[in-house]
């Protein structure tokens, strides 16, 4: 059973794409003009940040990567993300993206190397304790690669089989997850 209590030692994973601002289908987000917030994101970081101690972007960004966009875009569209969540009373503890296009690289989705990382800045993360939320198999994947939990959010797919063992909860959005009652009711499915 999972003992889910607020300003313990839990740790929460976001994807960035189809989880705080809708996705660009068949593209990728190249500018801050291009990042809208899905509806409820800026006002769930508030509450996500009281239930959490840290709170972490894991973004695969093969824009880049591709010659599409340079990373002082991406770092342009983080500081702007990063700001509008702070101005909220938000918080984003770290953000760690991918940019290369090898799927064995170790440090894209679902392999690894941005939560290694995230634990070599911030060792006292504790992967039992935590939680990742994404809109795709490979977020779930990285999620159990980890040993989080996992929360599916149906932003990009809206049918999903409730039973596929990589998802330990699935909601519409992050504004539901976030609009859990209680802690408890936030991972109900995961006890």
């Amino acid at each position: 059973m999972i003992n889910f209590k607020p300003g313990n030692n839990w740790t929460l994973f976001l994807d960035r794409d189809g989880v705080l601002n809708h996705q660009k289908e068949g593209s990728y987000i190249f500018s801050w003009d291009e990042f809208i917030f899905y509806d409820g994101v800026i006002q769930s970081m508030p509450v996500l940040a009281k239930y959490f101690k840290h709170i972490f972007i894991v973004t695969n960004q093969r824009g880049v990567g591709k010659g599409l966009m340079t990373e002082k875009d991406l770092h342009h569209i983080h500081r702007n993300m990063q700001k509008s969540i702070e101005l909220a009373g938000g918080r984003i503890d770290g953000i760690y993206y991918c940019t290369e296009l090898e799927a064995e690289s170790t440090c894209r989705k679902p392999n690894t190397g941005m939560a290694l990382k995230a634990k070599e800045e911030h060792p006292d993360i504790d992967f039992s304790q935590s939680i990742m939320v994404g809109n795709s198999f490979s977020d779930m994947e990285f999620g159990r690669n980890i040993g989080a939990a996992t929360v599916f959010l149906t932003t990009t797919k809206p049918v999903v089989d409730n039973n596929d063992n990589r998802m330990d909860a699935v909601y519409k959005s992050l504004a539901d997850f976030a609009d859990a009652p209680t802690p408890s009711s936030l991972i109900f499915s995961l006890i």
